[in-house]
């Protein structure tokens, strides 16, 4: 699997190698500056919205890039984010604070805010993390977890080969590459299997390398499970926690998001994230409203 992987880049399918240049639009579009001490304004960008509403896991980056940027660790262990109000496109602020700093670990959290038109200011997100440094990380790996077994990226269905999860002019669309095996994609034609489940590879399509930040945005990028169980909608998530476990190699990212539960209206959604190199480098768990009506609404 890894060597389908490395091959298709090798084809240019998934774009070329990320040297750190703040031109990428990710970097360009979480970058973040510092105000003052612990506050930094942001720019939360249009192509990033999926109709009127900011992906979360794009926020999740904004956030995280902040505390990166405050704390004295560099690297995102594990994020939990609560998503208070609907985030729109335009400028935001982050505060964050140093909960407690220790030889390995530091904890911090965060929020996000901004304005309404009367100049009111409202919390879209708050964040609570630990941060460390990967690099310094044991190599001993026990997993009784695989990677999930895909079609060659060229065999899976992206938004140009039917029916589409999101509108084909929606910003996000056109920033990610999101290829799913068919066999999870039956929801698109109106034959869902009702197990809950969506796997696919995922790129950035604005040519750039995964790493601990951009994976912050992969656990959230997929369509809904709640899709493959036939409830086709809005689903806002609710709370969002991802666990980095590693630094991802360069190549494409293979995740597999499942659901295993339903109920009062609300569903959890768990998501898998392998690199490259087989290597499960992130992980998370979201609480998300199941869909309640077939469309978009303006808020949550």
């Amino acid at each position: 699997m890894a060597q389908a992987a490395q091959e298709s880049i090798a084809d240019g399918e998934f774009g070329g190698e990320y040297d750190g240049d703040v031109g990428n639009e990710f970097d360009r579009d979480t970058s973040v500056t510092l105000r003052e001490p612990g506050v930094y304004d942001a720019e939360l960008s249009e192509g990033w919205a999926i109709l009127s509403a900011v992906n979360g896991g794009y926020l999740l980056a904004i956030v995280a890039r902040a505390l990166r940027d405050a704390l004295p660790h560099p690297d995102p262990f594990t994020v939990t984010a609560h998503y208070l109000t609907p985030s729109k496109p335009g400028p935001a602020v982050v505060r964050t604070e140093a909960v407690r700093s220790g030889r390995t670990l530091t904890t911090g959290q965060a929020s996000l805010y901004q304005y309404e038109p009367d100049g009111t200011e409202v919390e879209r997100v708050r964040v609570l993390a630990a941060y460390g440094a990967l690099d310094s990380l044991s190599d001993d790996v026990r997993t009784s977890v695989k990677p999930p077994t895909l079609p060659p990226p060229e065999r899976c269905l992206g938004t140009e080969d039917g029916p589409a999860a999101l509108p084909g002019d929606s910003g996000f669309t056109q920033r990610v590459v999101v290829r799913l095996d068919p066999e999870t994609a039956g929801w698109a034609v109106g034959s869902p299997s009702g197990k809950g489940e969506v796997r696919g590879w995922f790129s950035l399509a604005d040519p750039r390398e995964p790493d601990p930040l951009s994976l912050l945005l992969t656990v959230d990028a997929f369509p809904p499970t709640a899709f493959d169980l036939g409830l086709m909608g809005w689903t806002p998530t609710v709370e969002l926690t991802t666990h980095i476990r590693s630094r991802p190699a360069p190549g494409p990212l293979r995740v597999f998001v499942t659901t295993r539960n339903l109920a009062g209206g609300y569903l959890e959604e768990d998501a898998e994230v392998w690199d490259s190199a087989d290597r499960l480098v992130a992980q998370s768990r979201q609480l998300a409203r199941a869909p309640r009506e077939a469309r978009v609404p303006e808020g949550r």
